[in-house]
């Protein structure tokens, strides 16, 4: 738990979540939990599918054209928004 007024703890908070999605992603493991990729891992999705990733927009781009459904959730619909 921390105090989300508090921005050392934020800060802490933020470099924790940081090493342990560097762990997994070191160990062949994933950043994505149960319920998807989420907002929060969007800027990982480049280290853990490599070249994938660009199969993966493409395909959200083809289903989805107008970026309807869950726009940038899971990926990002355009390949300069990726961090």
């Amino acid at each position: 738990m921390i105090d989300p007024a508090n921005a050392d703890e934020i800060n802490a908070a933020n470099r924790l979540n940081e090493e342990i999605v560097n762990d997994a992603l070191a160990r062949g493991g994933t950043c994505t939990g149960e319920h998807g990729v989420g907002v929060g891992k969007l800027k990982y999705q480049a280290q853990e599918h490599g070249s994938a990733l660009g199969v993966m927009q493409s395909i959200k781009r083809a289903l989805d054209p107008e970026n309807r459904m869950n726009p940038n959730k899971m990926v990002y619909t355009n390949t300069e928004d990726n961090i």
